[in-house]
C-alpha cells in the first residue's frame, strides 16, 4: 500500500466534500468527475449509473465492442443507456425475460455486474490516452448496497494510476466497504469546512426548496432546518413539484430512488405514492436487485392495507420473501409468509404461501441442512390446496401451481423421477399449446430445468438433446451453455465442453465458477498455462477462493514454476491451517526445491490433517524411496491403495520399491494388477514385469513380455527391452539402477496433480 495519498486511492472521512477542497488537500489528476452515491437520488447503482451516463457515450464512439460485451452491466446500473447499445434489441425486455427464465436471480448477482463494470473501466482506461483520471465519490456511506459493493471491488481491482478513487465516507459506512476501505485506501481525516458546498439566498422558502431539490441529501444544516421549519401542506407541495419535474426528464434510473421518494410524501401517497414504489419495485425484481426490492417492498407495505387490497400487499411480500430467500434471510422470509396468512384468507395467498416455505427449505438442502418432512408438508399443503378447486375455478382464485417450482422441491426432497415426471409433462403440455404464449420464458425455464434433471439421473446424450433445446428457447442465457458444458466434459467431449464453456462466460456477467471449471478442464487436458490463467482470473474475482489457490498452486508445480507455487501455499495455509492438501503441495514444493527435511516434515504435517489423503502417503512413500526406507515406503504405498483403492499408477510405484527390494514376486505381482488397467502404461509395466522375470528365474515368461514390448509403441521402452532381450541367459540382465525415481513408471503423470473430482490433492 503506497504511504502518499497522491499515489493511493483515498478514504475521505466525511459524507460530502466540495472539489475544491479535494483539489487543495490531494493532488488529483487533472480529469477530475465527481459522483453523488446518495441512494435517494437513483437508488440501485446511483454512484454507477451517474459516471456511466458521463463516459458511455464517448466509450461507443470510440469503443462500440466494450458497450456491447458489457452491455447487461451496463443496462442493470444505467437503464438509460439502452439507446448506447448498438444494435442490441430490446434489451430491458430481455432482461425481464432472463428473470423469468432464471427464475429468481441469485444473491451473488450483483457482484458478477460489479465485476463487469470493473472490466469495462478498466478495458476503457487502458484504451484512450487520457492520462491518470481520478473520480469522486460523495456520500458513500448513504449509498444503495449495489453501489457499496461495487466501490468495495474497485478499491481493490482498479490500480489508482489507472483510476484514483477518492471515496467520501464517515465510519457509518457497510461493513464490506470500510473494510475495502482499511485495506486499499489511505485515510485522509475530514478537512474542515468540508460541507457540500450548497450556496444560496438566505430565505427560508429558498433554503428549503433547495433541500427538496437535492433529494433532502444536503448535510447542510441550515437547509434541514428551513425545510423542517415548513408547514405540512406547504413540504406536501414541493415534494410532488419535486417528483413532477424528475418525472418530465424521462430517466428511468429516477423511478428508483428519488421519485418514489418525493411521491411517498406528496399528496398522494397511497396512490401515487405506492403506484411509484411498484414501478421501481417490479425494475428491480426483474434485474435481481435484492436490497433495493426489500427496501422498497418494506416501504409499499408500511402504506398499503391488508384489508382493502389484500392481492397488492401479498404481492409485495411474496417478491420481498424472495429477495430475502436470495439474501440468506429464510426466517425472515418465513415471518412475511407468516404475515401474509395471519392477514387474509386468500385461497392463492394460502397456496403459494405453502410452496414459498417448502422453497425456503430447498435452500436450506442446498446449505446442507434440510429439513425433508418439513419441505413435504408445505409441498403438500400446496399442492392439495390447488386440487381442492375445480380446474375452471383455478384461474380466477390464482390457483395455477407452479410446477417447476414443485418439481425443484420433489427433486431436493428425494424424489428425482416424480420431479422430472411433472417437468416433462408441462414442457409436453406446453408443447401441445398452439399458441404462441408455448414460447414465453417460463417454457426456457421448464425445458432447462428438465435438461439438469436429465443431466443427473437420465442418459448424458439425451441430457445434451435437452439442453440444446433449452438454449434454443433462450439463446441469450449462459447458465444452459455452463450446465450442457459439464455433460459434454462428462462424455470426454473436451472441445464440446470447452466451446460451451466459452459461450456460457460470453453471455453472462463475470462468474468466478464459470473460471473455475474451466481451469479444471484445462487441467485435465494437459493445458496448463491456460489452467494457471483460469485460476488466476478465478482469484482476481474471488481473491480468497481456497479451493483456486489450491489448484494454481499444483498447475504451478506441474509447470515447475516453484515459487509462485509457493507463494500460492502460503496464502492458502494463511487463510487454513488445517488443509492437507496445501501442506502437501507444501512438501512437494520442498522435494523439488532440495529441502527433504522440510518435505518431510509437511507430509507429516499432511497426514497429521488428513489420513485418508492418498497424495500424502504416495509422496512421503517417494521421499522415504529416495532416501533407502524401502519397507517405510512399501508400507504407505500400501495403504494409499488401501485407502484410495485400485489405482494402476500406485500399483506401478509399489512394483518398483517391491522390485527394488528384491521382493520380485511381489511386484510382479504389482505390475500383472496394474496391467490390468487400459489407462495404464502398458509399454513400461510389461518391460519392468519381464525384467523382473528375468531375475526371478523365469526366462520364458520374460522373453514373452520382453517381445511382447517391442510392439506396443514405445521406442525408448523398445530398445531397453532390446537390450534386456540380448543379455537374457543363465543369470539373467537387469539395467534396473538404484537410483530409478519412483515416478519413473508414469512420467508423463504428475503424482501432486489435483483430481477434476475433488478438492484435495490426488492422481489424475
Amino acid at each position: 500500500m503506497p504511504r502518499s495519498p497522491d499515489e493511493a486511492h483515498v478514504w475521505v472521512t466525511a459524507a460530502c466534500v466540495g472539489p475544491k477542497t479535494l483539489t487543495a488537500r490531494l493532488s488529483l489528476p487533472a480529469r477530475l468527475a465527481v459522483v453523488d452515491a446518495h441512494a435517494r437520488h437513483r437508488g440501485p447503482y446511483t454512484a454507477a449509473g451517474a459516471l456511466l451516463r458521463e463516459i458511455v457515450p464517448e466509450v461507443v464512439r470510440r469503443r462500440p465492442d466494450l458497450v456491447v460485451r458489457h452491455h447487461r452491466e451496463l443496462l442493470t446500473a444505467a437503464p438509460e443507456l439502452e439507446a448506447f447499445v448498438p444494435g442490441h434489441r430490446t434489451t430491458l425486455a430481455w432482461a425481464a425475460a432472463a428473470a423469468e427464465v432464471t427464475r429468481n436471480h441469485r444473491g451473488s448477482r450483483t457482484a458478477h455486474i460489479a465485476h463487469g463494470l470493473v472490466d469495462f473501466l478498466t478495458a476503457w482506461l487502458r484504451s484512450v490516452d487520457h492520462g491518470p483520471r481520478a473520480l469522486v465519490i460523495r456520500h458513500a456511506a448513504c449509498a444503495d448496497p449495489t453501489d457499496a459493493e461495487l466501490l468495495a471491488i474497485l478499491l481493490r481491482r482498479m490500480r489508482p494510476s489507472l483510476l484514483r478513487l477518492v471515496v467520501c465516507a464517515g465510519d457509518d459506512a457497510p461493513a464490506d466497504l470500510l473494510g475495502a476501505l482499511g485495506r486499499h485506501a489511505v485515510r485522509m481525516p475530514e478537512p474542515s469546512g468540508s460541507g457540500s458546498g450548497d450556496e444560496g439566498g438566505t430565505d427560508p422558502r429558498t433554503l428549503a426548496a433547495q433541500y427538496i431539490a437535492g433529494d433532502c441529501t444536503s448535510e447542510d444544516l441550515a437547509l434541514r432546518a428551513a425545510y423542517d421549519a415548513l408547514t405540512a401542506g406547504e413540504r406536501i407541495r414541493l415534494h410532488d413539484l419535486r417528483a413532477d419535474v424528475l418525472e418530465a426528464a424521462g430517466e428511468p434510473s429516477l423511478h428508483l430512488g428519488a421519485i418514489p421518494f418525493h411521491r411517498e410524501r406528496g399528496r398522494d401517497p397511497i396512490g401515487a405514492g405506492v403506484q411509484a414504489l411498484r414501478t421501481a419495485l417490479e425494475h428491480c425484481v426483474r434485474m435481481g436487485l435484492h436490497h433495493a426490492v426489500v427496501d422498497l417492498g418494506t416501504r409499499s407495505l408500511a402504506l398499503l392495507d391488508w384489508a382493502t387490497k389484500p392481492e397488492q400487499c401479498w404481492e409485495v411480500c411474496s417478491q420481498v420473501a424472495t429477495a430475502l430467500t436470495a439474501l440468506g434471510h429464510t426466517a425472515q422470509a418465513a415471518a412475511l409468509y407468516d404475515l401474509a396468512c395471519a392477514n387474509s384468507a386468500l385461497p392463492s395467498l394460502h397456496m403459494q404461501s405453502a410452496l414459498g416455505r417448502a422453497l425456503l427449505h430447498v435452500r436450506s438442502c442446498e446449505e446442507d441442512q434440510c429439513d425433508h418432512e418439513e419441505a413435504r408438508l408445505w409441498m403438500n399443503t400446496a399442492v392439495a390446496m390447488a386440487r381442492l378447486v375445480p380446474e375452471s375455478q383455478r384461474q380466477g382464485l390464482g390457483l395455477s401451481l407452479d410446477e417447476s417450482a414443485v418439481a425443484l422441491i420433489e427433486w431436493h426432497v428425494g424424489d428425482p423421477a416424480k420431479a422430472l415426471a411433472r417437468v416433462t409433462r408441462a414442457v409436453r403440455r406446453d408443447d401441445q399449446d398452439a399458441d404462441a404464449a408455448a414460447q414465453t420464458p417460463h417454457r426456457a425455464l421448464l425445458l432447462h430445468q428438465r435438461a439438469g434433471f436429465l443431466a443427473a439421473i437420465g442418459s448424458p446424450e439425451e441430457a445434451l438433446r435437452a439442453y440444446g433445446e433449452a438454449i434454443a428457447a433462450a439463446p441469450q442465457q449462459g447458465e444452459p451453455y455452463f450446465e450442457r458444458a459439464r455433460t459434454h466434459w462428462r462424455l470426454g467431449r473436451h472441445a464440446d465442453a470447452l466451446a460451451d464453456y466459452d459461450m456460457a462466460i460470453a453471455l453472462s456477467p463475470p462468474s468466478a465458477e464459470a473460471h473455475f471449471e474451466r481451469g479444471r478442464l484445462a487441467m485435465e487436458t494437459g493445458d496448463h498455462r491456460r489452467a494457471a490463467r483460469e485460476f488466476s482470473r478465478v482469484l482476481e474475482l474471488e481473491p480468497d477462493r481456497l479451493d483456486a489457490l489450491v489448484h494454481r498452486a499444483g498447475v504451478f508445480v506441474e509447470l515447475g514454476d516453484l515459487d509462485p507455487a509457493a507463494r500460492d501455499v502460503s496464502d492458502g495455509l494463511r487463510l487454513d491451517r488445517t488443509r492437507a492438501d496445501l501442506h502437501c503441495l507444501r512438501g512437494v514444493i520442498a522435494l523439488q526445491s532440495g529441502r527433504p527435511e522440510e518435505a518431510g516434515e509437511a507430509f507429516e504435517e499432511t497426514l497429521r490433517a488428513d489420513p485418508t489423503l492418498v497424495a500424502g502417503w504416495t509422496h512421503r512413500a517417494a521421499l522415504r524411496f529416495a532416501d533407502g526406507d524401502i519397507g517405510d515406503a512399501i508400507e504407505d504405498l500400501t495403504e494409499a491403495l488401501r485407502i484410495g483403492g485400485e489405482d494402476p499408477a500406485i500399483r506401478a510405484d509399489r512394483g518398483l520399491v517391491n522390485e527394488r527390494a528384491g521382493r520380485l514376486t511381489h511386484a510382479i505381482a504389482d505390475y500383472s494388477a496394474a496391467l490390468e488397467h487400459p489407462g495404464a502404461d502398458h509399454a513400461q509395466l510389461t518391460y519392468r514385469r519381464g525384467r523382473c522375470l528375468v531375475r526371478a528365474g523365469r526366462p520364458a515368461f520374460a522373453r514373452a513380455d520382453l517381445v511382447r514390448c517391442l510392439g506396443l509403441g514405445d521406442s525408448e521402452t523398445a530398445g531397453l527391452a532390446r537390450a534386456e532381450l540380448e543379455l537374457l541367459g543363465p543369470q539373467g540382465g537387469s539395467t534396473l539402477s538404484s537410483r530409478t525415481p519412483i515416478s519413473s513408471l508414469s512420467r508423463d503423470r504428475a503424482p501432486w496433480r489435483i483430481n477434476a473430482e475433488h478438492t484435495g490433492l490426488g492422481r489424475a
